[in-house]
């Protein structure tokens, strides 16, 4: 099958053919030919199956058709979960639109709401939005969602994990009760299909019975290794050059900080990306490991729906995700568009029971592979990261002994001189000019001893 056979608009062929897609996957070849009617569309897609166009190019192809009988104005919101996969999304849609006339722009949060107006106010065409920014605007008379025929929802479980269910809720009362659906997500929680339920008119179903799965071209292996050898083993892969590059997930934001001092130091050009860093920070990291800048981009699951590298070689689970699906998602940032690549996870022992969740999950077990001439039982020169129960207790500490030097300072601050009891009104004004003996007010001293003698 070829993109030719979906009867989309010309210019739009002559974009997907630049960007060299020359058949469509199996999600596209579903969902494309069902919105392409004005169906509504729920579609159970892994990350990584190219189903960013199977909701672009239906909906350009409508649009350019709606210009063409002269109708203007926003008439598709795109809703994603975080900044980088908006950011993903509207870069794809430019690329593919490039001999098109249609406009779009990006809504989301941690930049400057000034252009984001200036989007609404002009009309373009397609939003691109993470629902807290959105709602953000949509509290300002300039933000209209009224001209909206197409709506789509990407990474909708994403966007539940992310506690977004609320927020999706309050836009939709923006919404025009007339209008398109796509609904895109990788796994169907119930609350996910009660979602659905409420939001689509007979849709599409497209692989909904379809286990949740990483994509085929991904190589999956386990190095079994010990919490505090895990950033030497990196280190010795990358060295080794048995890794180009990688894409590195850790579980919190201060791992992803301290692995990150650690490549460094150690002379691997490096990146970081979480919640903690600026929009600015975000973008140039990503945008320093795409163009090839970074060999290692080091991430918390913000961005295991969010980044798109083509030809990703390596994807690298420095801890074992808790839960599955931030599993599949993760290694689905490798052998994305039926490509290949490798999925690296890196387990210690207090690991094995998140480990053997994942096996469970993927249907098969996980080879385990260990590293030649590496050894395991070296004695790390640095700790990646303090016990819990340590570094509270040295917050513990802290805190006491800044009480401690308050309360020294308290001792030591001179006594505030003692104040008098304030005058009464009556004595700070003097007598009453009515008072006995004071004489009324303008009398003279004659006059007042003339009164007396009476």
């Amino acid at each position: 099958m070829s993109f030719g056979e979906f009867q989309l608009h010309p210019d739009l062929l002559k974009g997907v053919k630049e960007l060299g897609f020359t058949r469509p996957t199996p999600i596209q070849s579903d969902a494309i030919p069902a919105a392409m009617t004005g169906r509504d569309v729920l579609a159970c897609a892994m990350t990584g199956s190219g189903k960013t166009m199977a909701f672009l190019l239906p909906i350009l192809h409508r649009l350019l058709e709606q210009r063409r009988r002269g109708t203007r104005g926003t008439r598709a919101l795109i809703m994603t979960p975080t900044r980088e996969l908006a950011a993903q999304i509207l870069e794809e849609l430019n690329a593919v639109a490039v001999h098109t006339p249609v406009t779009a722009a990006a809504i989301f949060g941690g930049v400057g709401m000034a252009p984001q107006e200036h989007a609404f106010r002009s009309g373009v065409d397609i939003l691109v939005a993470t629902p807290g920014r959105l709602l953000d605007h949509l509290r300002h008379p300039y933000a209209s969602l009224a001209g909206i025929n197409v709506l789509v929802l990407d990474e909708a479980d994403r966007m539940l994990d992310m506690g977004f269910l609320p927020d999706i809720k309050r836009v939709l009362k923006y919404l025009p009760a007339k209008r398109q659906t796509l609904f895109f997500s990788a796994t169907m929680p119930k609350p996910i299909l009660e979602l659905t339920r409420e939001m689509l008119h007979n849709p599409a179903t497209i692989n909904l019975e379809r286990k949740a799965a990483p994509a085929v071209g991904i190589t999956q292996a386990v190095y079994p290794v010990g919490q505090e050898l895990k950033s030497a083993l990196l280190l010795a892969l990358l060295q080794r050059n048995l890794m180009r590059e990688a894409l590195v997930f850790t579980r919190t934001k201060h791992r992803a900080n301290r692995l990150w001092t650690f490549l460094t130091k150690h002379g691997v050009s490096a990146a970081r990306i979480h919640g903690n860093r600026s929009q600015a920070q975000r973008t140039d990291a990503l945008a320093g490991f795409k163009s090839g800048a970074y060999r290692v981009l080091v991430a918390t699951d913000i961005a295991a729906r969010g980044i798109d590298v083509e030809a990703l070689g390596h994807v690298v689970n420095f801890d074992v995700p808790r839960a599955p699906e931030d599993y599949i998602h993760r290694v689905g940032r490798t052998a994305r568009a039926e490509a290949v690549g490798e999925a690296y996870t890196f387990a210690a022992p207090d690991e094995a029971d998140d480990l053997r969740a994942i096996e469970r999950a993927v249907g098969k077990p996980l080879p385990r592979v260990t590293l030649p001439d590496f050894d395991y039982n070296a004695k790390p020169t640095t700790k990646l990261e303090r016990p819990i129960a340590e570094r509270l207790a040295e917050h513990r500490a802290r805190r006491a002994t800044e009480r401690a030097r308050s309360e020294e300072k308290a001792i030591r601050r001179p006594a505030a001189p003692k104040q008098t009891a304030p005058q009464s009104e009556s004595a700070q004004r003097g007598p009453s000019p009515y008072h006995e003996g004071a004489a009324p007010s303008g009398e003279g001293p004659k006059r007042r001893r003339r009164r007396r003698r009476r």
